[in-house]
């Protein structure tokens, strides 16, 4: 029987993820959970550059769902505080993409040349920005919201899914005293102990899929 500490910690996650997944549609509804095997994926960057999960073996990594129009995501970059994540974990060794999952006539679609000229304005460092007009890779992983993030340990399993923290607003003086539920997850799995949140409801504008 399992501890009733463990439980408790348990039945919470389960349950946001169960509502979150009931208010999605179909096409949409999360395949992948913390603690099971990250679903294996191939997809492009802005700059033509191919990359599959499977060649980061052996190494941490972030997904960072991305829509620059957003307000929610636009107070991550606004502030700087994005692309200071950016910087702190990949010069750690972290893998950091960005996705964007926008599809063509939807709010929130660029080009890779847009998104490359976005990138140098905002001084946005990740180690690359995976281009997923198709929504492929955003339904692989039920990515519902921007910003959204997935964290993936060096045995390519979930580790972290949902909010960048815990101040679900487009506010940018709320960044100030949040608690970053990603560095907590990064900082955790790097120390070798066990994530305390491995889910937490992930807030900001939906992901703007196509049909």
């Amino acid at each position: 029987m399992a501890h009733p500490s463990l439980v408790s910690r348990i039945l919470p996650i389960a349950a946001c993820a169960a509502l979150a997944a009931a208010l999605l549609p179909p096409q949409a509804v999360a395949q992948v959970r913390v603690d099971t095997p990250a679903p294996a994926f191939t997809a492009t960057d802005s700059h033509g550059h191919s990359h599959s999960l499977s060649e980061y073996q052996g190494k941490y990594v972030v997904l960072e769902w991305h829509n620059q129009g957003c307000p929610y995501t636009r107070k991550h970059y606004v502030s700087g505080n994005m692309q200071n994540l950016q910087r702190e974990w990949t010069a750690k060794g972290v893998v950091w993409f960005t996705v964007i999952s926008s599809a063509p006539g939807q709010q929130g679609y660029v080009t890779d040349p847009e998104e490359n000229a976005y990138l140098a304005k905002m001084h946005a460092d990740p180690t690359a920005v995976l281009m997923d007009p198709s929504g492929n890779l955003g339904r692989l992983y039920g990515a519902r919201t921007t910003p959204e993030m997935y964290v993936i340990n060096p045995q390519g399993e979930l580790i972290y899914e949902g909010a960048i923290d815990n101040r679900p607003t487009p506010d940018i003086s709320d960044i100030k005293g949040a608690n970053n539920y990603l560095t907590d997850a990064l900082s955790e799995a790097m120390a070798g102990q066990p994530v305390a949140t491995p889910y937490a409801p992930p807030y900001g504008c939906s992901v703007k899929y196509g049909d």
